[in-house]
């Protein structure tokens, strides 16, 4: 909606059609690294503006594959296209892109294997920016952008086992990168033009960010988001993103657009970005009263002796027995909501994405002697549980897990203890059944312990062989499965 908008204007000034569509697109994108920033100081990265407003910025890093695919079409050439000449370009582009793939699915993995064997993240670093400079290179190769490259190569990093463990390491370098990023987009920028369009920056800036706002409020409205959501996710999405540098970069190269009308839309991209923060003082006039209020939070009382990250139905439960004995304990919790709610009951839950190395080290996970694990997210439970053995080692980590599979997988981390979230409860009704049979409550008692010293039992076959192992440690009706072939019977 945004890119035909802004496009349908650049047509009105006389701009080429494809030259339109390539400055209504590329300013229709808004920064991810901007909102996302936004968003998480602000704690509203789990809100429902905050989920809608990272699937569109989700969308559009992947919409700039087939934006750079489209500058490299619109390009002149000073030659008629033929098949001829068009056939050995495209055969390249998509070999080199096959290439990509086939290293990310079958190289990519047991490269990172040997490289983490090797206990060193300084190695799995270098070679992480290593994949993606030659990714771009491959690509610059091909006759296609880096950027087109480093993209690719990031959503192969992306679907690797040791991502995790590669996003922990790439991490402190992000904001320097993000520096050099705009370093890089300053060089290009020719002042000359900026100065002799500075009039135009001035106003279009301020009228392409209302605009976007407009359409994004009233395309969160018309698909059924609520005014407080729709004007949030606007606000946030009103700016011109940094993508929008690539591609203006690549358009000026490729002959799209010329330099000085790349230069003023870059000025533009860049301003839009300035003034993102101030567009969160519009808030208080959009919302309505009953607009979710902020978190103000510190960790300044945290650094307990028990950790529990997690502060839903199974953590609420789980921390009682703590709370009996006296015990120190800090709660995580990462739903503003339920840190709302358990205030109004006494609790003291500090807000914070225990998946984050800054989040837990601010709340006490280097002092903590034991840490408990129970979100009711399997890959979340799984990255806290990496993250945690590779940072605190020290502590005792209790986990809940969501069914047996689950438990298998976190099997093979260091961990005290591993409880299915719905085994225990299961088992106790199933106790209670046989009382309510007659049996007394020895019988019943034995019973139920002789099926949990099973499960233990089968679950251990489990993590040594897999899923169908340990079949005769469970109890029920034996089925006798019919024969693949039915025996004939012959007259005699």
């Amino acid at each position: 909606t945004c890119g035909a908008l802004l496009g349908s204007i650049a047509l009105a000034l006389d701009q080429p059609p494809g030259t339109a569509a390539i400055i209504g697109l590329g300013l229709a994108l808004s920064s991810t690294a901007l909102v996302m920033q936004m968003l998480d100081e602000r704690r509203e990265l789990t809100t429902e503006h905050g989920r809608k407003s990272f699937a569109i910025l989700l969308f559009q890093d992947l919409a700039i594959v087939p934006l750079l695919l489209l500058v490299a079409i619109l390009a002149p050439t000073g030659e008629p296209i033929t098949l001829a000449t068009a056939l050995p370009k495209i055969a390249l582009a998509v070999a080199a892109l096959a290439a990509l793939v086939l290293t990310g699915r079958y190289l990519l993995d047991p490269a990172f294997r040997l490289l983490a064997k090797a206990r060193m993240p300084e190695i799995m670093t270098a070679s992480t920016l290593g994949l993606v400079i030659a990714a771009g290179l491959l690509m610059d190769l091909a006759g296609m952008s880096y950027a087109l490259g480093a993209f690719i190569a990031g959503v192969m990093l992306s679907e690797s086992s040791y991502r995790h463990e590669i996003e922990a390491n790439v991490e402190p370098f992000r904001g320097l990168f993000l520096g050099l990023f705009f370093i890089a987009v300053g060089f290009s920028l020719d002042l000359r033009a900026v100065a002799a369009n500075w009039q135009t920056i001035v106003i279009a800036t301020p009228a392409i960010m209302a605009l976007k706002a407009i359409a994004i409020y009233a395309t969160g409205r018309i698909n059924g988001g609520g005014h407080d959501v729709s004007a949030r996710m606007g606000l946030a999405l009103s700016q011109s993103g940094e993508f929008g540098f690539v591609l203006f970069a690549a358009a000026a190269t490729a002959g799209v657009l010329e330099p000085s009308t790349a230069s003023t839309l870059i000025a533009i991209v860049t301003v839009s970005m300035a003034l993102s923060p101030l567009t969160a003082r519009l808030e208080p006039a959009l919302l309505s009263a009953l607009a979710i209020k902020s978190i103000e939070e510190n960790f300044d009382d945290a650094g307990g002796s028990v950790l529990i990250i997690g502060f839903g139905r199974f953590g609420q439960v789980a921390s009682q027995p703590l709370f009996a004995t006296g015990a120190a304990v800090t709660i995580l919790d990462v739903n503003p909501d339920r840190v709302h709610e358990a205030e109004r009951f006494g609790f003291r839950v500090h807000y914070g994405d225990g998946s984050r190395r800054d989040v837990l080290r601010a709340a006490g996970a280097a002092k903590a002697e034991v840490i408990i694990v129970s979100v009711n997210s399997k890959e979340t439970a799984n990255h806290i549980v990496a993250l945690i053995g590779t940072e605190y080692p020290q502590a005792k980590l209790l986990v809940r897990s969501i069914d047996r599979r689950h438990s298998i997988e976190l099997a093979h981390h260091n961990i005290v203890c591993i409880v299915r979230e719905t085994f225990e409860s299961a088992l106790r009704l199933g106790e209670h059944a046989l009382l309510n049979l007659g049996k007394s409550d020895n019988e019943a008692s034995a019973i139920t312990e002789d099926v949990r010293q099973r499960d233990r039992e089968r679950l251990r076959q489990q993590i040594d062989g897999d899923i169908m192992s340990g079949r005769d440690r469970l109890y029920g009706v034996r089925v006798t499965p019919e024969p693949l072939v039915k025996k004939s019977t012959q007259n005699s």
